[in-house]
């Protein structure tokens, strides 16, 4: 099934981004893992989307779009649904920060991103991924 090749293409992806998200939060680097940590949870949610054959707009945050089909999926999935669309929502907030920083105050990417907010970053990464890869896996096997 082509659809499901690519699902698990984006999660190979995604599993990338988290492996350099959590190197670079240990070097330090709190700005780019959350850059990493964000495409992780893009990747992984849009690989859920397409395994259940969902078109998506070409967007970073595709949660209300799984909240809406939301049915396609099993209980344990949904039950995930409401942390799935907060992680997304936060991290897409901090997308372009934790690139550019605040420019119109002169502020630097480490000066509004934290260890904190990398840390969050991060573990919200790697359940949305764990999560995500169940799910296909499920496809997968069932």
């Amino acid at each position: 099934m082509s659809l499901l090749k690519v699902a698990r293409a984006y999660l190979r992806q995604a599993e990338a981004r988290l492996k350099d998200a959590r190197d670079a939060f240990a070097e330090g680097n709190y700005p780019y893992a959350v850059r990493l940590s964000q495409e992780c949870v893009e990747l992984s949610l849009k690989a859920v989307l397409k395994a259940v054959g969902i078109e998506y707009p070409k967007i970073h945050d595709v949660s209300d779009i799984l909240v809406d089909v939301g049915w396609r999926f099993p209980e344990w999935f949904r039950e995930e649904l409401g942390f799935l669309q907060e992680t997304s929502r936060i991290l897409v907030k901090k997308r372009e920060i934790s690139l550019y920083g605040g420019e119109e105050a002169f502020l630097t990417p480490e000066e509004v991103i934290s260890r904190g907010d990398a840390e969050d970053a991060t573990q919200r990464a790697g359940r949305t991924q764990e999560v995500c890869k169940r799910l296909i896996d499920s496809i997968n096997v069932g």
